[in-house]
């Protein structure tokens, strides 16, 4: 006895059934088998559901696999073409960010803090400040692309509402850190840089500006979380940020190194972007004025010569981790045209 044979005989009604959803012109017996990292969405990728299209034909909210209806309103999503938002990595990281959340609330010992000398307390409210603002934008980014993108890119979508995650728990942490110990919100940032981001028009735009650059600025000043922070509770909140950073980073990086190889006239277009980017902030890098002055202070403990000494090695390192970025991605001649501020912190070439 048939499936649509049982359905008829449940009631007199029946006769009205359609059940053409039953022969679906989908593939059937595609089986998803858990790997070593459980049933991941590498493992589900299979047959015809891990075909990527590189120009989706799909503008509605379609799974990708599942069989076309006709007469379905558009939902707007206008980038159907995977060369703007694919990363080969992105099923990777989004995994990795799933099993890897952590909480602000518990998972940092905000009962071991201890006051600190006035100064000090100071230029930490100022650089959290900062952060918090930087998290605001590294959020609301990635959010205002996701109804944008077609379906038959999910894996993009998934990684991007991971990262939307993320940055909520960064500004959480970052503004619980400024308030805590005593001291409070300072004075905000130029934004100028922050505009920038949230400004592009393009998704490899703003990756490129967001992902690649400012977000590996941030991620050299994580690194060194050791000579900024003042105690367990700062440290433990800096590598905890910097865990979640790298995901964000890996994925630009491959995304860049995706359009390099497939839309390789672009290439000009792209060091456009970045030829704005570098230019924002001239001399202090994505910090400005204001939080340079407070990381001197937190590098320095109290010594401004030792903390202008450490200033200037973080921004070297951010420097040549970023061309490292570009490199990586394909772009490795950026060192010849990269802003004269950023160009003279690089160590020479091999």
């Amino acid at each position: 006895m048939t499936i649509e044979t049982d359905l008829r005989q449940i009631a007199p009604a029946a006769q009205a059934l359609d059940l053409s959803w039953l022969d679906a012109p989908t593939e059937w017996g595609v089986r998803g088998r858990p790997g070593k990292r459980g049933l991941t969405l590498d493992e589900v990728n299979v047959g015809s559901y891990g075909r990527v299209p590189e120009q989706s034909d799909s503008s509605d909210a379609r799974p990708r696999g599942a069989a076309a209806r006709a007469g379905v309103p558009r939902t707007g999503y206008r980038i159907r073409d995977a060369a703007s938002v694919w990363s080969a990595n992105a099923t990777m990281l989004y995994e990795e960010a799933v099993q890897r959340q952590w909480s602000s609330a518990t998972d940092i010992p905000w009962g071991q803090i201890a006051p600190l000398a006035d100064d000090v307390e100071r230029a930490m409210c100022q650089l959290c400040t900062f952060l918090t603002e930087v998290e605001f934008i590294a959020g609301d980014t990635p959010a205002q692309w996701l109804p944008k993108i077609s379906n038959d890119h999910f894996e993009t979508k998934l990684f991007l509402a991971t990262q939307i995650m993320d940055e909520a728990r960064h500004l959480d942490v970052f503004r619980k850190r400024a308030l805590v110990n005593g001291g409070g919100l300072l004075r905000s940032s130029p934004s100028t840089n922050l505009r920038t981001i949230i400004n592009a028009r393009d998704f490899t735009e703003m990756s490129s500006i967001m992902h690649v650059q400012a977000e590996g600025f941030v991620q050299s000043m994580f690194r060194m979380g050791e000579l900024v922070a003042n105690n367990d509770v700062e440290k433990r909140m800096f590598r905890m940020c910097a865990q979640d950073e790298s995901r964000h980073l890996g994925f630009g990086v491959m995304h860049l190194k995706y359009v390099l190889e497939t839309e390789p006239e672009r290439r000009e277009e792209i060091h456009a972007y970045f030829d704005t980017a570098e230019r924002t902030e001239p001399g202090h890098g994505t910090f400005g004025q204001t939080v340079a002055e407070a990381l001197i202070i937190l590098l320095g403990k109290g010594d401004m010569d030792e903390g202008s000494n450490r200033f200037l090695a973080l921004q070297k390192r951010q420097a040549n981790e970023y061309l490292h970025r570009l490199t990586v991605a394909g772009l490795g001649e950026r060192r010849e045209r990269m802003d004269p501020n950023l160009r003279r912190l690089l160590e020479p070439a091999a």
